[in-house]
């Protein structure tokens, strides 16, 4: 079965440019959606998966690579699902392919792909190193807070933090929430866990 799929990001976006020569094709399908959806979670892309699924579908054809996925990530995992299940990908601009007439591999596809997939890691190494950078940064100005949601504090490390010794020592001198809170920069609920804490703790009254 072949598929001729497109997609524009609204519902006024004109499809046509993407769905020339449909001759042959046993469904002409056209997702009207965000391209951050992932493409199995789209309308149609979800319909293509049922075709996948039932070993209906032998031939997927895309205007562009792009619309595959949100990013190029996105893209080399939707190309290698289908190309490890055998389904030739024709993509029309540029014009790429993963099997070729023979059924064998295309080797210029293989490696367009293969500097795709370069680039990829690239460009997921660079986000890294600007997390790393920012998570640095923030902890040099003691913003960071890189416990998860759901997950606990221990006390020790809560006792250790720079912030919540500076407001236990306001705290003894007798300042009010509203001094601390300007002096330190932080929330109420703040002080009043670092109270409660310590209080536990050093047995404050």
């Amino acid at each position: 079965m072949k598929v001729l799929y497109s997609r524009v990001s609204s519902q006024s976006q004109n499809e046509e440019r993407q769905i020339q020569n449909t001759d042959g094709f046993d469904y002409v399908l056209v997702d009207r959606c965000s391209g951050l959806i992932p493409f199995w979670e789209r309308p149609q892309g979800s319909q293509i998966k049922k075709l996948i699924d039932s070993n209906q579908l032998t031939h997927l054809e895309i205007h562009s690579i792009d619309r595959l996925g949100r990013n190029t990530l996105d893209v080399l995992s939707v190309w290698k699902e289908l190309s490890e299940k055998k389904i030739t990908i024709v993509c029309r601009n540029p014009n790429l392919r993963n099997i070729d007439e023979n059924g064998k591999e295309d080797k210029f596809s293989q490696l367009m792909m293969s500097i795709l997939s370069t680039m990829s890691d690239f460009e997921r190494s660079l986000i890294r190193e600007r997390q790393m950078e920012g998570i640095k940064l923030r902890k040099e100005k003691g913003l960071y807070k890189g416990r998860q949601i759901g997950t606990k504090e221990s006390t020790e490390i809560f006792l250790s933090k720079p912030k919540n010794k500076e407001i236990f020592k306001l705290l003894q001198r007798g300042l009010k929430y509203s001094e601390i809170q300007k002096v330190v920069g932080c929330s109420p609920n703040l002080i009043k866990k670092v109270r409660k804490v310590f209080s536990k703790e050093l047995e404050l009254v």
